[in-house]
């Protein structure tokens, strides 16, 4: 068993950039993850062992992130009783992203992958971690806080740009 609650994989090493944003969310909220690249094509023993074993090593959601065909997150939800989140990736051989949305949210009946929009490993670090929050009133706490900021960074921006903010509707 291991602390770390999430683990974060992706199919190559050209897919850091944008899955090191999940990362980072899930820094600032202070929680731990595992990272590291499981190929679904190049590596598929490495990706069943590890993603079989995924819930006996303590992980409560894989984020998993892919490009192209992205057969990753599906496989893996396919082998693994923890939540799935996928991350579309834009990759150089990709058509415009679309070939991996299409991989990741057309899912077999049975093989549920939670996926979002693409690049967006930012947002399956919070979908994750509102998935924690659920059973973690601390979690819930933070994740209150970052909205709550989020809410007042926009209502600023809205007053920095408005002439008349008795017209403004919040």
């Amino acid at each position: 068993m291991n602390n770390k609650e999430i683990t974060i994989i992706m199919g190559s090493q050209s897919d850091m950039p944008i899955m090191s944003d999940a990362a980072k969310v899930i820094d600032d909220f202070g929680l731990s993850y595992e990272m590291n690249i499981v190929s679904a094509h190049r590596t598929p023993e490495h990706m069943f062992s590890y993603a079989s074993s995924a819930y006996e090593k303590g992980f409560k959601i894989i984020i998993a992130g892919a490009g192209g065909a992205a057969h990753l997150p599906g496989m893996v939800a396919s082998l693994s009783t923890l939540p799935v989140i996928g991350v579309p990736l834009r990759s150089k051989n990709s058509l415009d992203g679309w070939d991996s949305i299409l991989s990741i949210l057309q899912m077999p009946t049975g093989i549920p992958v939670a996926t979002v929009a693409l690049n967006q490993a930012k947002n399956a670090a919070l979908l994750a971690i509102r998935i924690l929050a659920i059973s973690n009133t601390k979690l819930a706490e933070q994740m209150q806080k970052f909205m709550a900021k989020q809410r007042d960074e926009v209502l600023e921006k809205s007053k920095s740009i408005s002439k008349n903010t008795e017209n403004n509707v919040y």
